[in-house]
């Protein structure tokens, strides 16, 4: 991963509002709340990508790149569960996730089964690169030197993932329609952070 990573979450990642960085202190100060939050997002990560596999079988590529995500994915989240673990802390019960659910109400309710799909991998893709986003800050921002290193680890990965789904959306639709779909997402995605309040204890 490029070190000079604040150029890459511009360049690649294409955000379009950076993290409050005071999002660092509050998610430390709720450690057990952001640890379980990140669980079950990793559950939900790979929950969904089996979900794909299931929806589009007809679709080889997608296939044999969703189904070891389905894997990192829930190693992922056997791994927050270890840390909590280690620190005698508990999984907490799932929380309603604004933010998925606010990407949500952006979906495409008619259209084309085409115009369905791509917004299903652009929906993954955003949460990916919004993730990895929040990692970097808690990789660069945490008071605690192992929990940097920890999340430096999740911050690589949903880079990758990020990338692989604008490569699958690419792969099946033009190329055209993808970039101007997602122009339009990452515009609301902007004004969905400006609108949802800042907490600790949410991953997104």
């Amino acid at each position: 991963m490029n070190e000079n990573l604040s150029e890459h979450t511009r360049n690649i990642l294409g955000l379009r509002l950076p993290t409050d960085p005071r999002w660092v202190n509050l998610a430390e100060i709720e450690l057990e709340e952001i640890l379980t939050d990140h669980a079950y997002c990793e559950q939900k990560a790979a929950t969904t990508c089996i979900s794909l596999i299931q929806k589009n079988p007809d679709k080889e590529l997608l296939v044999e790149e969703l189904s070891p995500i389905v894997t990192e994915e829930w190693g992922h989240f056997r791994m927050v569960l270890a840390e909590l673990k280690k620190r005698k802390l508990s999984l907490g019960k799932q929380r309603r996730d604004e933010y998925v659910n606010r990407l949500l109400e952006f979906q495409k309710k008619g259209g084309s089964p085409m115009e369905r799909f791509l917004d299903q991998m652009l929906i993954m893709a955003l949460i990916e690169a919004r993730s990895c986003e929040r990692f970097k800050r808690l990789s660069e921002g945490m008071e605690d030197a192992y929990m940097r290193k920890f999340y430096r680890k999740f911050m690589e990965s949903e880079a990758g993932h990020y990338t692989l789904f604008i490569t699958l959306a690419e792969h099946y639709v033009d190329k055209k329609k993808v970039r101007k779909r997602w122009a339009e997402w990452l515009e609301y995605e902007k004004l969905l952070m400006n609108e949802i309040a800042l907490r600790g204890d949410r991953v997104h």
